[in-house]
């Protein structure tokens, strides 16, 4: 019996890229990686992929090619030149971009890979680390309904929620509007935590309560422990929030769109990030609430 399943090329086997393709090898999906680390390549053949030394080698045969990289410019990096995907990529594959990067950029990479025959669709995600592991990530894509229906078996091994949200740069436009609910939402519960620490109130007696009412959000739920154990190892780190903050900011005034909370907490979060904190998870807004109280961090 023949191998069905299409052949994936994965670049970027990061803190989410990682257990994003090793979901895939578990669906029974043939899946080649490209890292720039070689640990992270180890990590994919102890998974049962298998390792490429460019991106290159590693599209070359592939029918699906999935992205999952920091930001705009790293998709640039890999898409474009000589040596990139659109040139080494064959006509007629799917290139699924899931890194969270501007919407224009994904209007733009959709354009150029039409003129190679590459089809493409946005496909950033929500759900952090935990959510990857899991494969209940939320997938919000963007593109062509035809190439979303082709894609949607290998969405479901990765995400609960997969919904296409419109054309090339919608999912991307969704994604924006994600990062500005959970950015908002992490400061209100970090306001809170302060709060009720000052106040003397036991703080995880108030968060379980809290939990169970209108407050009670999936952020509370997933950054809880964190903030009971000041525990801040990056599940999205700071880093990558100032920059989607940025993302949303922008977008937001080319529509015309108002967003003054989430303007106050894209400059906390820009501040958190002068302050040294950049490299650690989203839910260290804690310590610039802390610092603002006068407590010593």
């Amino acid at each position: 019996m023949t191998h069905a399943l299409p052949k994936i090329a994965w670049i970027g086997l990061g803190i989410m890229g990682s257990p994003m393709s090793e979901n895939l090898l578990k669906a029974g999906y043939d899946v080649t990686g490209h890292t720039l680390e070689q640990d992270k390549l180890d990590r994919l053949t102890a998974a049962g992929g298998t390792a490429a030394a460019s991106v290159a080698e590693a599209v070359a045969d592939a029918d699906v090619i999935i992205t999952m990289v920091p930001a705009s410019p790293q998709v640039e990096a890999v898409a474009y030149g000589p040596a990139g995907i659109l040139e080494n990529a064959r006509a007629g594959a799917l290139l699924i971009d899931m890194s969270s990067i501007t919407p224009q950029t994904s209007v733009d990479l959709a354009a150029a890979a039409r003129d190679k025959g590459i089809r493409v669709l946005d496909a950033p995600v929500s759900g952090g680390e935990a959510g990857a592991i899991e494969a209940v990530l939320s997938i919000m894509v963007g593109g062509d309904q035809a190439d979303f229906d082709e894609a949607k078996p290998l969405f479901e091994a990765l995400g609960r929620t997969v919904v296409r949200c419109g054309p090339h740069g919608s999912g991307q436009t969704v994604k924006a509007a994600n990062q500005l609910i959970v950015a908002v939402n992490i400061q209100a519960c970090a306001e809170a935590v302060v709060f009720l620490e000052k106040s003397g109130v036991d703080l995880t007696a108030a968060l379980d309560v809290l939990a169970g009412g209108l407050a009670g959000s999936t952020v509370l739920a997933r950054k809880k422990d964190n903030f009971l154990r000041r525990d801040f190892r990056p599940g999205f780190r700071i880093d990558l929030h100032h920059k989607d903050m940025g993302i949303v900011t922008d977008a937001a005034r080319t529509v015309g769109a108002a967003l003054p909370v989430g303007a106050v907490v894209a400059q906390l979060v820009a501040s958190l990030r002068a302050q040294g904190d950049g490299g650690l998870d989203h839910s260290a807004l804690l310590r610039t609430v802390e610092r603002l109280s006068g407590d010593r961090v």
